[in-house]
């Protein structure tokens, strides 16, 4: 087990997960014991929060409906040291999970993200949601200067700094979304895991809408830009509106210059004020980006104030130690599952994504 005093905290948001919710707490506790598993009851109507008591998790109810809003709800009422989020639908693989601890503890690291990797014959991901996926992960890497290989992946690890300097804005499942733009935009110790990734069992719904929740995405993304990078934003619909000012005022100019009569005052005074308007908001972005230094400066300082993970805690080693009297077979992995050549080679690749 890592430390007596290392207090790790799983945060499962659900709704409607009567079927999976007692196998996902039950695989946590497995995965990592003295782990402590919160099942945030968002607005269900079956029997999720009976299911996730009797498999021993605490239990709590968010009546805001959204993810969100849970992960908003958790961060700001736990109190940890290491935070894992996961979903409650049982399709992420909880025994990844030691390995994730060990590579934030070890790195140190304040965020490790869960790559889901899909293994089965018969694709988990819809083929909308994989696209949806590769795209998104493509303009926020452009937008905001970093690369993240799966960034709605709803499988990761935090650190208390992580957590307690992270705001927390959005209401649904664009909370994955913020979650990576707050890494990228303070430049927080991030790594990647790859994570096995399956299907929901029968009898189990997705709650995912893939143009609804996209649409959604894409608006917290702009948000986001405007937010975090406003020269880049007002930067684009200032030289937008020089264009236009030019493409509708240098005809004018020109029969002036030539006949010294300006017949097209309409067409005049649309360019001067398209130009106007960009001097407007060029100005307008200088100042929100001076505005942005600040804010940034203090959300550092404030994510400065909290201490990182003990690098002491390096959960595979205690662990080792732990079971060395119960040691399975050469060529079986902890938790009796086989070692092979690939989860060899999975465990070893972690791909930074801020140093």
């Amino acid at each position: 087990m890592l430390e007596d005093t290392t207090r790790i905290a799983a945060i499962v948001p659900c709704h409607n997960e009567e079927i999976t919710v007692a196998k996902v707490v039950h695989d946590l506790k497995a995965a990592v014991p003295g782990i402590t598993v919160y099942v945030y009851d968002n607005c269900s109507k079956d029997r999720t929060s009976q299911r996730a008591a009797e498999a021993g998790a605490i239990v709590r109810k968010e009546n805001a409906p959204g993810k969100g809003n849970v992960v908003r709800r958790a961060f700001a009422d736990i109190d940890a040291d290491i935070y894992v989020m996961i979903d409650g639908d049982d399709t992420y693989e909880a025994s990844h999970l030691p390995e994730m601890i060990d590579t934030l503890v070890s790195g140190p690291y304040d965020h490790v993200l869960g790559v889901r990797q899909d293994n089965q014959a018969s694709t988990s991901y819809r083929p909308g949601h994989e696209a949806g996926n590769m795209m998104f992960n493509r303009l926020t890497g452009w937008l905001f200067q970093s690369q993240v290989t799966d960034m709605l992946s709803g499988y990761r690890v935090f650190s208390r700094r992580f957590v307690k300097s992270f705001p927390a804005i959005s209401k649904r499942f664009e909370i994955e979304t913020e979650l990576t733009v707050h890494m990228m935009s303070l430049r927080l110790p991030s790594t990647e895991v790859p994570i096995d990734f399956r299907d929901r069992p029968d009898g189990s719904e997705s709650k995912l809408s893939t143009f609804k929740d996209g649409f959604r995405i894409l608006g917290l993304i702009s948000a986001l830009v405007r937010h975090e990078r406003p020269r880049l934003f007002y930067g684009v619909i200032t030289t937008i509106l020089v264009i236009a000012s030019l493409l509708f005022g240098l005809p004018v100019v020109w029969e002036f210059w030539q006949t010294g009569l300006v017949p097209r005052f309409p067409t005049a005074i649309l360019a001067t004020a398209l130009m106007g308007l960009a001097f407007l908001l060029g100005s307008v972005g200088l100042t929100l980006d001076g505005l942005r230094r600040a804010r940034r400066e203090t959300s550092r300082l404030a994510y400065l104030g909290l201490p990182a993970v003990s690098t002491q805690a390096v959960f595979s080693q205690n662990r080792s130690t732990e079971t060395l009297s119960a040691q399975p077979a050469a060529g079986t992995h902890p938790h009796g599952r086989t070692q092979t050549a690939e989860h060899t080679h999975r465990s070893k690749v972690r791909t930074p994504l801020v140093s």
